[in-house]
């Protein structure tokens, strides 16, 4: 049976990294964003006797994979193993040994058998082993990378978090960021509330004050999705999704007897319109266009939570370059089969942004007291469309000369198109970068190795 080992020194001391990967959340932060992974149902935490049980897609084909924890041992270490799946064998022990006062060795030990096995090892252990080599460097820079933001803050203390749009491509994410970080999140729910969500009814105006008391902050992300055909139903709903929302929100906070400290409300770097090459900052006018009208108003909507007292953060969100979802998802397949390319001229600004750092901008946000108004968050390193393809070509070992013409881009999406795909702007993080928030991937070619596990 092949048996692996793969360790790491994490800056931080072993009990806190025992502590990060028992908490609730810690599973998706270590789910590679390549793996089509999905959890199903979860009994008990990670003590003996607790069950995980996923959804992994393979394409068209779902197997379902249960695992069972045993072997735990506080602060030292605990072990999965496959009750069902696709495995003949899987058993994965989790270790953490103290390496003096500030850090600790992470070592993940599995044994594990293909099914069909010898014949399927032989014919495939070798691309396995790849795949493994690839989830253990992703999950142990992660673990390091999110333990690292969460020490900056150890001395704010636990915040208890609202966050709205919590289970979409951000959201579910940043919830797990803050969970393992050892901070309370109540998701904002439209559907049947758990005992620790929020009901509300944003469509229809209701949101009960009382279930918003006792917050620290609240993360505002929720909104309808822009990326399809752009109808008139569709554009209504995409501004009210937002305004609409923001708005009742924010009157709702105003109304508290105690005030959550902070609202980071969702803006999008739409705000600013199609403007060409030229630097643009938070002090910037706003662009034309619809998306820069919706932007304007979603900004304008949290009006009653800054009057009120509470510091308010619109955070102008870039192009998130994720393989979960959004952008970077819709062109992976297209770049596989070699068929990626610039957009129109290509000559377009694309201000991106990496995920992990989109969820530290957040954060940052959340305990930075100096930071209000409006935030870009994007990259340093803006550039052209066609530049960003072929980093995306390099990085897949694809090819990335295959246009997609202007017009053909205005006949299949329309406005949509003419706005996401053939606008730019050189958008510049001057507030986010000047209150000290330090970037992971401020390199566009870094982030898609991190994001796709090149």
């Amino acid at each position: 049976m092949p048996r692996v080992d793969y360790k790491s020194t994490i800056q931080a001391p072993a009990a806190e990294l025992f502590a990060w990967h028992s908490r609730p959340g810690a599973f998706e932060r270590l789910v590679p964003p390549w793996d089509n992974i999905e959890v199903i149902d979860r009994q008990g935490t990670i003590t003996d006797g607790s069950r995980l049980t996923m959804r992994v897609k393979q394409g068209p084909i779902g197997i379902t994979w249960v695992a069972e924890h045993s072997d735990y041992v506080e602060g030292e270490q605990f072990r999965d193993e496959q009750v069902r799946g696709p495995f003949a064998e899987w058993i994965h022990t989790h270790r953490f040994t103290p390496e003096g006062e500030s850090a600790s060795v992470l070592h993940d030990a599995l044994r594990y058998e293909l099914p069909l096995a010898p014949v399927s090892s032989a014919l495939m252990g070798w691309y396995f082993r790849d795949m493994l080599d690839r989830m253990f460097a992703f999950r142990h820079t992660r673990t390091q990378n999110d333990l690292t933001r969460h020490a900056r803050a150890a001395d704010r203390g636990p915040l208890t978090v609202a966050i709205s749009g919590a289970s979409g491509m951000v959201g579910s994410q940043l919830s797990a960021f803050l969970t393992t970080g050892g901070h309370t999140v109540r998701p904002m729910v439209r559907s049947q509330a758990t005992a620790d969500a929020i009901p509300w009814k944003p469509s229809q105006g209701v949101l009960d004050p009382r279930h918003m008391e006792g917050l620290d902050a609240v993360v505002h992300l929720a909104g309808a999705n822009i990326g399809r055909r752009w109808t008139p139903s569709i554009k209504e709903a995409i501004k009210n999704s937002r305004v609409n929302g923001t708005r009742l929100l924010c009157e709702t906070l105003a109304q508290l007897d105690r005030k959550p400290r902070v609202l980071v409300s969702a803006s999008a770097i739409g705000y600013y319109g199609d403007r060409g090459d030229a630097p643009l900052t938070e002090e910037s006018a706003p662009g034309d266009g619809f998306l820069a009208e919706v932007c304007q108003a979603w900004e304008e909507a949290t009006a009653p939570a800054r009057e009120a007292g509470i510091r308010v953060v619109n955070l102008r969100i870039g192009v998130v370059m994720t393989a979960l979802g959004g952008a970077l998802e819709q062109q992976l397949l297209p770049f596989k089969m070699g068929l990626g390319g610039p957009v129109g001229s290509g000559r377009q600004v694309q201000s991106w942004i990496a995920l992990d750092d989109l969820i530290g901008a957040i954060h940052h946000a959340l305990i930075t007291d100096s930071l209000e108004g409006p935030v870009n968050a994007v990259s340093p390193n803006p550039m052209p469309q066609a530049q960003v393809a072929r980093v995306l070509g390099r990085v897949l070992s694809r090819p990335a000369f295959m246009p997609l013409p202007a017009p053909a881009v205005k006949l299949m999406f329309g406005e949509m198109g003419e706005e996401l795909l053939l606008s730019g702007a050189r958008v510049m993080p001057e507030a986010l970068t000047a209150s000290g928030f330090e970037y992971l991937f401020p390199e566009l070619e870094e982030a898609l190795r991190f994001e796709l596990g090149r």
